[in-house]
């Protein structure tokens, strides 16, 4: 009779995502996973075919706590910055993860930073709409320009690179968020990119500013 498994599925991911969250999704084999549950190779095949049916799963783990960061930014008084400063707080807590998710070319699980981007707009999309009084291609456009900012911060700080302080970085997106917000509003067609960027370059650049006197 074979031996009973000691451990369930659930387990086994579970361990699976400590060993990603502290070494990255390359530091996951067999051998380190045996070590985490102290246990043999065996409990994991009898659930998995394979590791990389086990990382698929790590993967979807990932993306779950990913979300659980966004639903939290979605809670605050403004949405789409809670969801940003979200994005960078994730970066921050869960450097290997955010790797995996964002960093990495995206596996059969489905991830990368796109389709954060997309599920994000989607998240976002009615409190810019309302807060801006923009319309929904004005505000998918002006979140993708932040998004961009946010993912350049979140990528300093996982390659341990970034020389800014989180006042620093508020203070950064915020010059970008109003700069944005303003050139939608005053520049028509910015967003799609149909305006006459010729006379608008030459009215800021000119020695009387942009109103040109």
């Amino acid at each position: 009779m074979p031996p009973s498994v000691k451990f369930t599925k659930q387990e086994i991911i579970d361990a699976a995502l400590r060993v990603t969250r502290a070494g990255g999704i390359g530091s996951l084999t067999a051998r380190s996973l045996a070590t985490e549950l102290g246990a043999s190779t065996r409990p994991m095949f009898t659930y998995f075919d394979s590791m990389d049916a086990l990382k698929h799963e790590v993967h979807e783990a990932a993306k779950d706590l990913y979300r659980a960061y966004v639903k939290r930014g979605l809670a605050e008084p403004i949405p789409f910055l809670g969801v940003g400063q979200s994005y960078i707080r994730f970066a921050k807590e869960e450097p290997e993860l955010y790797k995996l998710l964002f960093l990495e070319k995206p596996s059969n699980a489905g991830g990368g930073a796109m389709e954060a981007l997309a599920l994000s707009q989607d998240l976002v999309r009615a409190s810019l709409m309302r807060i801006y009084r923009m319309d929904a291609e004005q505000a998918d456009c002006y979140f993708r320009d932040l998004w961009l900012v946010a993912f350049s911060f979140a990528t300093l700080i996982v390659t341990d690179d970034s020389p800014y302080t989180d006042e620093q970085m508020s203070a950064i997106f915020t010059e970008f968020s109003l700069a944005i917000c303003k050139a939608y509003k005053e520049i028509p067609g910015l967003h799609r990119g149909d305006f006459d960027r010729d006379t608008i370059f030459r009215q800021l650049t000119s020695s009387g500013g942009a109103d040109g006197s």
